[in-house]
């Protein structure tokens, strides 16, 4: 399936309803980020009003994680703010004014609280994240959520070398690369390829 075939499908089952929600999931690596912007960029091409909401603003920071003994951990499941995503994205299903949502910062390792409008006009909003399809609790209660969702699935063999490569183009010599890669980045995007719930679309790759 190719993004404009794809763009096609949720124009298709979008039509005629009021605001639109479409997960766009997938194990970390897998191109969630890329692909929400590319199908943002058609949709609105289209003349669609639509936005993205990244499921990375939710991150919990960086105090609570340590507090938490979980900073070695960040980004896995137990490391988002789940209950307040669940009433971030009930509050854009309800569509009763506009929405200010957060957005994460790689390059300062923070959440952005505010830093996105979803206003009552858009019509189209895609969700993209690691655990919208999550089969585990509290995930799990998104099941629902969404009125189209995708899945990207490159494989482990490829999420392996991107999450590899993405820390060594951070700058951090193999060894640190690899035990962040192995120890946390891998194990998360193997629990997200063993434990979600069905989507309406997986695609290998974009």
């Amino acid at each position: 399936m190719t993004r404009r075939s794809l763009t096609d499908e949720i124009l298709k089952r979008a039509a005629g309803a009021g605001r639109f929600i479409v997960a766009i999931a997938g194990p970390p690596g897998a191109g969630k980020s890329t692909l929400s912007e590319a199908l943002a960029e058609a949709i609105a091409s289209a003349g669609e009003s639509v936005a993205v909401l990244p499921m990375d603003g939710f991150h919990m920071d960086n105090a609570v994680l340590e507090k938490k003994g979980l900073l070695g951990r960040k980004g896995a499941p137990e490391t988002f703010d789940v209950r307040t995503f669940l009433a971030t994205l009930a509050a854009v299903r309800a569509n009763d004014g506009e929405v200010l949502v957060p957005v994460f910062d790689r390059s300062r390792e923070l959440a952005i609280a505010s830093a996105r409008i979803i206003a009552p006009e858009t019509r189209l909003v895609l969700v993209e994240g690691n655990y919208l399809l999550l089969d585990e609790a509290p995930w799990s209660a998104l099941d629902g959520a969404f009125d189209y969702s995708v899945f990207i699935d490159p494989g482990l063999e490829v999420l392996e070398k991107r999450l590899l490569q993405r820390w060594l183009d951070y700058g951090y010599d193999n060894e640190v690369a690899r035990a962040k890669a192995f120890g946390n980045d891998i194990p998360n995007a193997r629990r997200v390829l063993d434990s979600r719930r069905p989507a309406d679309r997986v695609v290998p790759d974009f």
